[in-house]
């Protein structure tokens, strides 16, 4: 059995310039955790596989395609493959986010 704490991962920069902590990592999915602190934000971009959020703490913004909805802990988003997406806080406390993709993007790869 394979147990992974959260305290014991190494933080590292993503391109978006914010805290993350990859907590999954197989060809079959790959689950990151991602700190947003207040006035923080992902970029627009696409992921080419299927996505969905799970907030763990306070509360964001998501913007999937045209649609930005406000979330917060307990939350799960559904954010399709190739649909432009980000992900933003503009309140006062820390957002922490998990991030699911299925399966691990370069893993689809392989397998076209």
């Amino acid at each position: 059995m394979k147990v992974t704490r959260l305290l014991d991962l190494e933080d590292r920069k993503n391109p978006h310039g914010v805290t993350v902590k990859t907590v999954y990592d197989h060809d079959s999915a790959q689950a990151v955790h991602i700190t947003l602190e207040p006035g923080q934000e992902l970029k627009r971009h696409v992921t080419p596989v299927d996505v969905f959020f799970y907030i763990l703490e306070g509360k964001g913004q998501v913007e999937i395609g045209d649609e930005v909805r406000e979330v917060d802990k307990d939350t799960v988003v559904d954010s399709p493959a190739n649909i432009p997406h980000r992900l933003m806080n503009p309140f006062r406390e820390t957002m922490r986010f998990l991030v699911v993709k299925a399966p691990r993007p370069d893993a689809k790869s392989k397998l076209l």
